[in-house]
């Protein structure tokens, strides 16, 4: 951290300095380690989804447009919104940040001091302002993959001391074993008695702790693997496989479902 409160790289890259001119012409950029998934790249719209862990949305170059199920669209830079919320994105064609923290790192609380002007809507926060410089430079240069994660270590860093939260040890056991085997196919009866839990009560408590049912985290577990190997210079197909679903069709189904478009809009030509 700069005297001044700016972030900075180990390299002392300074994140808070206004970026110049629009990144034309890059493609969409993807970093996925065991904890943290972020992307940022032009969207046009995202139908209504839900992800599986808690996600900050920053709009780069000006606000976007967001619409929580059951609620009005609204205008605004910033978001939050936890694990299970229901919603949908307008960008226009504009570039988006997102960023998704999983329960072994923290909660989505750990992502509310990158936002300002802040309001409650659905279940989820939107602000006017935030910490957008940072994700404004990433997206810009056209090697910042090799940097995204010191970045994200650096903006955690800044957000966490303001807020935290730990999850039920019992469950980040469970988050833990699924971040060590995406393959993991234990019927939950048998995690749930391994817990010393009946297999309702371990279901009520996983939603509870991470916002959305084993299965979904599970197969959004899943999702993530096949985006790390999409990034890494895998196709679509091997991806698939990579990941354990039955097809290309079928990852493909739950991309659609977790992130409201189609992998071919923000996977094609990504940044390596």
């Amino acid at each position: 951290m700069h005297a001044d409160g700016r972030l900075a790289t180990g390299n002392g890259r300074r994140l808070y300095e206004r970026a110049t001119g629009h990144a034309a012409g890059l493609g969409p950029l993807w970093f996925v380690d065991a904890g943290r998934l972020f992307f940022a790249g032009q969207l046009t719209y995202n139908a209504m989804h839900q992800h599986g862990a808690p996600v900050f949305l920053a709009g780069i170059y000006g606000p976007f447009r967001l619409r929580i199920h059951g609620g009005d669209w609204l205008s605004c830079r910033t978001a939050v919104i936890p694990a299970g919320v229901l919603h949908e994105l307008d960008m226009r064609g504009e570039p988006l940040a997102v960023f998704y923290i999983e329960p072994s790192v923290d909660g989505a609380d750990a992502l509310i001091p990158l936002m300002g002007d802040v309001c409650e809507v659905g279940g989820a926060l939107v602000g006017r302002t935030g910490e957008f410089a940072l994700v404004r430079e990433l997206w810009e240069d056209s090697a910042s993959a090799r940097w995204t994660g010191e970045a994200l270590d650096d903006l955690l860093a800044f957000a966490r001391p303001r807020a935290g939260r730990s999850v039920d040890p019992r469950i980040a056991r469970i988050v833990d074993q699924l971040a060590r085997r995406h393959d993991e196919r234990t019927p939950v009866r048998h995690l749930a008695a391994d817990l010393g839990l009946s297999a309702s009560r371990f279901q009520h408590l996983f939603t509870q702790e991470v916002g959305v049912p084993f299965r979904r985290y599970r197969a959004w577990r899943r999702i993530r693997v096949a985006i790390g190997e999409v990034a890494a210079g895998s196709s679509f197909t091997q991806a698939a496989h990579a990941a354990g679903f039955a097809d290309q069709a079928h990852f493909s189904r739950d991309f659609r479902r977790t992130f409201g478009a189609p992998p071919s809009h923000s996977m094609l030509g990504v940044r390596r």
